[in-house]
């Protein structure tokens, strides 16, 4: 067995101990963390049923496909192939229906391309931002966003231009 096998019991270990020197009642403040957890759920259940609502209707509708087509000349412009663009719509919105394009990239044209690795480094180089920006801004005061959603998908996008660089390079 490697040290890395060790590391959580040993961390748990070193918390519970620290609780007992400390005289925390460990079990209460389980139960109150426990407790705060459900309400976070409760919260932020209604962002993430809209959101995986919104998803849902981007993709089956066909808007992502009609999307992708019309912005192809943009992508290609920047570098971008065109066989990427729909990863590059779908990306801020959801992980899973990202990650099921990347797996249907990889069996069209294989991992070891260079269409596979843009895509792999796209993944990797993105964020899902609309989800993070409801189950973060939902939880806080802040509901205006002002030049958080822009901004962040302007990243998204400038990581796709680089990845696709460095793979072209590489």
């Amino acid at each position: 067995m490697s040290i890395s096998t060790y590391i959580i019991p040993v961390f748990i270990l070193i918390l519970l101990i620290y609780a007992f020197l400390k005289k925390v009642n460990i079990y209460n403040v389980f139960v109150s963390g426990a407790k705060q957890a459900l309400q976070l759920i409760y919260d932020i259940f209604p962002f993430l049923v809209a959101m995986f609502l919104m998803i849902e209707v981007f993709k089956n509708s066909g808007v992502s496909l009609y999307l992708s087509e019309g912005l192809s000349p943009v992508f290609t412009f920047l570098g971008i192939p065109k066989e990427l663009i729909e990863l590059i719509l779908i990306r801020p919105f959801t992980g899973s229906g990202s990650l099921a394009l990347v797996s249907e990239i990889y069996t069209t044209y294989g991992v070891d391309t260079y269409i596979g690795k843009c895509a792999s480094v796209i993944m990797g180089s993105s964020e899902t931002v609309f989800y993070v920006s409801a189950v973060y801004f939902s939880k806080t005061s802040v509901k205006k966003l002002g030049y958080a959603l822009p901004l962040a998908l302007f990243m998204n996008l400038f990581g796709a231009i680089i990845s696709c660089l460095l793979c072209k390079i590489m």
